[in-house]
């Protein structure tokens, strides 16, 4: 398949000019790492009464990190933006067909079918974490917990599939996605790469978020202990009715 250079996503690995640009600001690249720990974390403790203060006050940074991608794919930079990269299932299946048969194509930002999975990934943990605050605040009943379990599993089956893509298709572009989602940096023309990174609105998701984090641990200093204290109690009272 053939590369028009009026493509705006597109860039020839072969061009005489190609060479490292900037292609995800530092809001793009910081909301990514946090959604992933956010989500491990939150998975991880999901089953522990023990965390469920950690477990919860993750659950609503991926809200407000969900938030602000929503926000962020409207006014951010040329590749953050939700305009750049939706493309319909026709350029999904030429995409993958062209993977396929060897003939993997260069995209300056996220690739086809990249995008379906981040658009999916960022309706479920949406649904995640809307599910969520109902459950923790007792709407819903058991069903809505059962939605948000199943949920939380079905996005944590898409990033699997969303990582082994990213390894695929580093191993066929012969470039590291991975590392272009640390650095921003990725193989095109100069005239694809982004001029501002921004990285002040990078700063501010970071103290937000970490000023949350310490407002919600102070409200609740002794949660964790205190459940783990109620727990023990239950078990010496079980104890003691066994030896009467």
């Amino acid at each position: 398949m053939s590369v028009q250079s009026t493509s705006p996503d597109k860039s020839p690995k072969t061009d005489s000019e190609s060479g490292k640009i900037l292609v995800w600001d530092v809001p793009v690249r910081v909301f990514h790492w946090l959604l992933v720990f956010c989500f491990a974390g939150a998975y991880l403790t999901s089953e522990s009464e023990r965390w469920r203060v950690v477990h919860v006050t993750l659950g609503y940074t991926m809200a407000g990190l969900i938030c602000f991608r929503f926000i962020w794919g409207f006014i951010g930079t040329r590749y953050a933006r939700f305009s750049s990269f939706i493309r319909g299932p026709k350029a999904v299946m030429r995409h993958l067909s062209d993977q396929f048969h060897g003939r993997p194509d260069h995209h300056v930002g996220h690739n086809p079918a990249g995008a379906w999975a981040i658009v999916a990934l960022l309706g479920l943990a949406a649904c995640v974490t809307l599910t969520g605050w109902a459950t923790y605040s007792d709407i819903g009943g058991d069903w809505l917990s059962e939605v948000h379990e199943a949920t939380a599993n079905i996005m944590l089956a898409i990033i699997g599939i969303h990582v082994i893509g990213v390894f695929v298709s580093s191993w066929l572009q012969r470039e590291n996605l991975i590392g272009a989602m640390i650095f921003g940096a990725k193989s095109g023309q100069p005239r694809d790469g982004i001029t501002k990174s921004w990285r002040s609105v990078a700063v501010l998701i970071i103290v937000v978020v970490l000023g949350y984090w310490v407002v919600t641990w102070q409200a609740n200093p002794t949660a964790a202990t205190q459940t783990s204290d109620r727990a023990s109690v239950g078990k010496v009272g079980d104890k003691n009715d066994n030896d009467d």
